[in-house]
């Protein structure tokens, strides 16, 4: 009778022990699944979405898709530091296809920069590798062309936390007018002092002649890094934030959500990307996730708003 109950135990041992490890691969292969860049920029391209982001330390990666849900990592850097100023901290690109090239705006060390290729796969390079400002740390630079064809440049500088400021650029769309430079946006609102005094990754669209910038605050560490709005009549004059940010924060299952930009997808709707934590007890790898941007009228005026079901990009099976 002992050996039939010791027999009996020990196959329930095995069988519990199997059964976690079933689980435990499980969650493992489903972790492994998920697209693992952070400070996501994704563009539409002749009918592929290529998606770009903070992910490897020798430059910048590039991803591609059909459908926005499945995505396959190109074989090489789209950027790599041998073409570039810098030699780590390869930060939130952003690419824009403007009269027959690819411009890329990265950070590299704490400084921001450009790059120009002939393909969305790149190579990436910088002809004059230097920062676009030089002798200060700035990161997050973003490209906006106005109507008029004038481009600005949104940026973060480190002269009170981090803060967002703009400037013009010359028509080379890499040179910055430095007399044009224009703070629009600091730590105001209580959401925002979670820690340290940050406001950072401004993206700005146009919509019915009124500028929304999003923008993200708090550590990028912390579970409550979520994104907010402001918005302007003068891309160069004072910008207001929405009083009920921030208009993303922990959605889901989600916490450390930020950092984002826009895109049209191929049926001419706005989209959002933005990444979030690996999960509520690991920070990194952060990992991709896409949601619908629309806007709703509020006393006569288009209000953005962020819908909070967002979908899951995964890598393409092999």
């Amino acid at each position: 009778m002992k050996e039939i109950r010791y027999f009996i135990a020990v196959c329930l041992v095995i069988l519990i022990t199997s059964c976690k490890e079933s689980v435990n691969n499980h969650e493992t292969e489903k972790i492994d699944t998920l697209v693992s860049l952070a400070d996501p920029f994704i563009m539409l391209h002749e009918d592929v979405y290529y998606a770009y982001g903070t992910h490897a330390n020798d430059g910048i990666a590039v991803f591609t898709s059909d459908d926005l849900k499945e995505w396959t990592k190109a074989d090489i850097l789209a950027l790599h530091k041998d073409n570039s100023y810098g030699d780590k901290w390869f930060w939130a690109p952003e690419v824009y296809y403007v009269n027959g090239k690819f411009y890329m705006y990265y950070s590299a060390d704490e400084h921001i920069c450009a790059a120009i290729s002939d393909s969305p796969f790149g190579p990436f390079t910088q002809v004059d590798q230097k920062p676009m400002i030089d002798g200060e740390k700035t990161i997050d630079n973003s490209l906006f062309i106005d109507d008029d064809g004038k481009p600005y440049l949104f940026f973060d500088r480190f002269n009170d936390g981090l803060n967002i400021w703009v400037a013009e650029l010359e028509e080379d769309l890499i040179t910055i007018k430095t007399e044009t430079m224009h703070k629009c946006i600091n730590v105001s609102q209580e959401w925002e002092k979670v820690w340290p005094r940050v406001n950072e990754g401004a993206f700005v669209i146009k919509h019915n002649d009124l500028y929304y910038m999003t923008y993200s605050a708090n550590s990028y560490e912390s579970q409550f890094y979520g994104i907010g709005c402001a918005t302007a009549t003068d891309i160069m004059g004072e910008w207001t934030k929405y009083s009920h940010n921030p208009l993303l924060q922990k959605p889901g299952n989600l916490v450390g959500v930020g950092h984002s930009s826009m895109f049209t997808d191929k049926d001419g709707n706005w989209r959002i990307v933005f990444h979030a934590h690996q999960s509520d007890t690991s920070i990194h790898p952060r990992n991709m996730f896409i949601s619908y941007v629309g806007f709703k009228n509020v006393n006569g005026v288009d209000e953005l708003y962020i819908d909070p079901d967002f979908i899951t990009p995964v890598l393409a099976k092999p």
